[in-house]
């Protein structure tokens, strides 16, 4: 095996490992919050937002101090963070504590930059679709396992899954201290460091390059969408379907294999006939009708059917945009660039529960995931007519 190759395969499993301890949450963390805490359906859409609004703040900062002081430290303190949030979610009785929990632990959590440039650094151009594809793969392993856990564990008690969860953060931890290499060949100084959220030059940069500039806001949009339901999915297995703990974490579990199989095994053969384009349509297309038909879906089969659809658009639109925004970013602001992006999609990670939590309890449990729909269509249209515009000339590889 190549240096690369052993690289990409310890990134895979760290990151891999500590989304199994992040999925053993999903399933049971609003069920939790309504059943044990009872917190309202638009609380839930607060508490899922406030991880993401952590990311929002914390992406362009980590990925900065990554790009100066290497990736390898920053993914290790951002583990230990993760594992210190999970204890005190064991310990949760209030919406307060809960919240500061899932704050924390988007904190630690917005290393996804930063483990995005570590590919970056070790693939060339044309192997990138494929590295991003590993770490997509990662993330749906670890969604495919850790709802399933999550569901079974919290039959036990919820409080075991919270420790079960440090337990998993806690292996990433010692797997990237003693395997995980650092990528970064070029380090600097932090004296002089700017740690401001997102600087001017930032986004001049991107204004300046249009095909990333509009793959940042179209991955913007896509996040938003999906996001609508973050917080509700499970509410709706619960409340409108009957689903237990178990059976939601079955159901995301399904998501995530299915997404792993896409990302994992299929996309790069799919790359061979079918161009970037195409696929980002195709995947938009699956996106906009799973997400109509998920509140429609009448019973356990209909609806696992109906996520696996949602699972195939998302398999292909996250890690070909991220390509395609890694491709046309210059070598040397790789990780500012792809954090800039992650806190950007962490900001429709934030409006996007809270949104989905206000329209499930004031406007009924259908509207999260018809909104949703409704933006992808949009998003469909307006992305046909980029691809193909004349005036654009996209570049002719996309």
């Amino acid at each position: 095996m190549s240096k690369h190759k052993a690289s990409l395969a310890v990134i895979f499993l760290t990151v891999f490992i500590d989304l199994l301890g992040f999925g053993i949450l999903i399933p049971i963390l609003p069920t939790f919050a309504s059943n044990v805490i009872g917190i309202s359906d638009f609380g839930i859409g607060i508490i899922v937002a406030s991880y993401s609004l952590m990311q929002f703040i914390f992406n362009p900062i980590i990925g900065k101090i990554s790009d100066r002081i290497g990736r390898r430290p920053v993914i290790l303190i951002s583990l230990i963070t993760t594992i210190i949030s999970y204890i005190i979610f064991s310990f949760s009785t209030t919406f307060i504590v809960l919240l500061s929990t899932r704050l924390l632990a988007g904190i630690g959590g917005s290393n996804v930059g930063a483990a995005q440039a570590y590919i970056a650094d070790i693939t060339d151009k044309s192997n990138r679709a494929k590295g991003m594809g590993i770490i997509g793969a990662a993330f749906g392993l670890g969604f495919v396992f850790g709802p399933i856990f999550g569901g079974i564990i919290a039959e036990f008690g919820y409080e075991y899954v919270g420790f079960a969860s440090a337990g998993f953060s806690s292996m990433a931890f010692l797997f990237a201290l003693f395997f995980l290499p650092e990528s970064l060949k070029v380090k600097k100084p932090l004296k002089g460091f700017d740690y401001s959220l997102i600087k001017k030059d930032d986004l001049l940069e991107i204004k300046n390059t249009p095909n990333v500039a509009f793959f940042i806001a179209l991955f913007f949009i896509i996040i938003f969408a999906v996001a609508n339901i973050y917080g509700t999915f499970a509410l709706l297995g619960q409340k409108h379907y009957g689903f237990t703990d178990r059976e939601n974490g079955y159901l995301f579990g399904i998501i995530g294999i299915v997404g792993a199989i896409v990302q994992g095994a299929f996309l790069k053969r799919m790359e061979k006939f079918i161009s970037d384009k195409s696929l980002i349509i195709i995947g938009l297309i699956f996106l906009m009708v799973s997400l109509g038909l998920l509140p429609y879906g009448i019973n356990f089969t209909g609806v696992a059917i109906i996520s696996g659809l949602l699972a195939i658009g998302t398999g292909i639109l996250q890690p070909m945009i991220l390509s395609i925004i890694s491709k046309y970013s210059p070598q040397a602001s790789q990780g500012r660039i792809l954090g800039l992006n992650q806190s950007i999609a962490s900001m429709a990670r934030v409006l996007g529960p809270l949104w989905g939590g206000f329209a499930f309890q004031y406007l009924g449990y259908e509207w999260p995931f018809i909104t949703g729909a409704v933006f992808t269509f949009f998003t469909l249209i307006i992305t046909i007519y980029f691809l193909n515009s004349d005036k654009k000339k996209i570049v002719s590889n996309v």
